[in-house]
């Protein structure tokens, strides 16, 4: 993160040996391994939200604290991962990412109260917030230019296939077993790559690395948490008013701080030249506010299915599959879509297609025919997935290798955030509706849900209107940083 956009290939680590066709694909492997850890637990806890509750004495709709704290975690620290990458070279802070993620993952499964599993999510993000921009920084720095999108599109495969199958792994382990193994299995595979690493992975660092940002970092922190809590607080906390609206003032006041503090110090933790790469500024604020939608979805599907719905943890699981299967299938689609009308005409249609998906489980009821419930399913996958497909390739596909440090830490940030605020409106518009609900049963959720769901799916369509602001001729180029199909 401290080099600067325009930084030469060279700036970036020193020369090494040039690594044997065997560790790379090794190397590869592990990276993708490690992408999928990261991604999997991000939804694996969705489906498992209910039976979690039980256990600990909480109510089904107040674990939302669960998700956020992973995910928001993820994103404060995504930043410390770029500086040191850079200071102490990928491999070690590679390996470290793994370590922690698995004591972590271990913790979870032995928490006995919901304040002991959200401060070990909060361990388990912590490691996880360096798996996803250290390894796709560790493959942009060993690979050559003209292997650049296969090996990345290689090691984002498993990390696609993880949120996917999230949902379905979560509920069969609560089947079989109980919740704590949707945790425990990160051992064993944490272990192994902990290995790996060690062995396979090339060390590559900046022997010019310049000093941390701390104050940049502690505005952004201040910012991404305090409107975390203003939105979440009402329902977790009962935060009154007041106490909302000054938390949304300082999130605000933090951001435009370090927007001032960037643009006067030299090394800053972001610099703001990124964002005169017009497909990187769009698609980055894009991704912000479309994917506050789709982070909500995975939260709520789950939920909705056996809160309202009477399915149980496995069967909510099964649901998903078709949202999973589709949206696989959906990647071939888009690529072609693009290359023939556009980045802009494809995310603007399918932003707006994307937000009336989801406003249509509006629709959802007891008496909705199964094959419906499941084409509605795999019709919101597909859009979805392309959504995604799109707005990573744009975001990334104009990032010279110099910016790629600073680059990839800001939009794997944005990514973590944008899920960690998705969960959190999505739980404070949910408590809000269900509190207009007398004697709130499980029968009666229904129309909140039936609510919370209109209220994403207008969010969603509204980002169309960033994308709106894209050049009508940019198309999917052939540059050698583009980026592979992440989520």
């Amino acid at each position: 993160m401290p080099n600067p956009p325009n930084a030469a290939p060279s700036d970036i680590s020193p020369a090494a040996p040039t690594p044997s066709p065997r560790s790379l694909t090794v190397m590869l492997w592990v990276v993708a391994t490690g992408f999928f850890m990261q991604t999997l637990d991000s939804t694996i806890v969705n489906t498992a939200l209910p039976a979690m509750a039980t256990s600990l004495g909480e109510l089904p709709l107040r674990m939302q604290s669960v998700v956020i704290a992973y995910s928001l975690t993820m994103a404060v620290m995504i930043p410390v991962s770029g500086w040191l990458a850079d200071k102490l070279g990928t491999r070690r802070v590679f390996m470290s990412a793994i370590l922690v993620f698995t004591i972590g993952s271990v913790l979870c499964a032995n928490a006995h109260t919901l304040n002991q599993l959200v401060i070990f999510r909060i361990v388990q993000g912590a490691g996880g917030a360096m798996l996803l921009p250290v390894g796709r920084l560790a493959v942009l720095r060993t690979f050559p230019a003209e292997r650049y999108l296969p090996a990345l599109s290689f090691v984002a495969i498993p990390g696609l296939i993880g949120p996917l199958i999230g949902p379905t792994l979560g509920g069969w382990l609560v089947k079989i077993a109980s919740w704590h193994w949707i945790f425990l299995i990160n051992a064993p595979v944490g272990i192994i790559g902990v290995i790996a690493v060690s062995i396979f992975m090339p060390d590559s660092r900046n022997p010019n690395t310049a000093p941390f940002d701390l104050k940049g970092y502690l505005m952004l922190v201040v910012g991404m948490v305090s409107i975390s809590f203003a939105l979440d607080g009402r329902t977790e906390f009962n935060v009154q008013h007041a106490t909302v609206l000054m938390l949304l003032v300082l999130s605000l006041a933090s951001f435009v701080a370090y927007g001032l503090h960037a643009s006067r110090v030299a090394q800053p933790i972001f610099p703001l030249d990124l964002f005169k790469i017009h497909t990187f500024s769009v698609g980055l604020l894009g991704n912000l506010f479309a994917r506050i939608g789709s982070g909500a979805m995975p939260y709520l599907i789950p939920l909705l299915l056996q809160v309202s719905l009477g399915y149980s943890a496995f069967e909510a699981g099964l649901m998903m599959l078709p949202v999973a299967a589709a949206g696989m299938a959906a990647k071939r689609v888009v690529t072609k879509l693009i290359i023939k009308y556009g980045y802009r005409q494809v995310l603007v249609t399918n932003t707006v297609l994307v937000g009336l998906g989801m406003a249509s489980f509006a629709l959802m009821s007891p008496n909705q025919p199964m094959w419906l419930r499941l084409v509605q399913l795999a019709i919101f996958g597909a859009v979805n997935s392309m959504q995604f497909t799109a707005m990573n390739t744009l975001t990334l596909k104009d990032l010279g290798t110099g910016g790629a440090s600073s680059g990839n830490s800001l939009f794997s940030l944005v990514q973590m955030l944008s899920m960690s605020l998705g969960v959190t409106v999505a739980g404070a518009l949910l408590a809000t509706f269900t509190g207009l609900i007398h004697r709130v049963t499980e029968a009666n959720t229904l129309p909140a849900f039936h609510a919370t769901f209109l209220c994403v799916g207008f969010i969603t369509a509204c980002s169309s209107w960033i994308f709106a602001q894209l050049s009508p001729d940019v198309r999917r180029g052939a540059k050698k940083s583009d980026p592979s199909e992440s989520t």
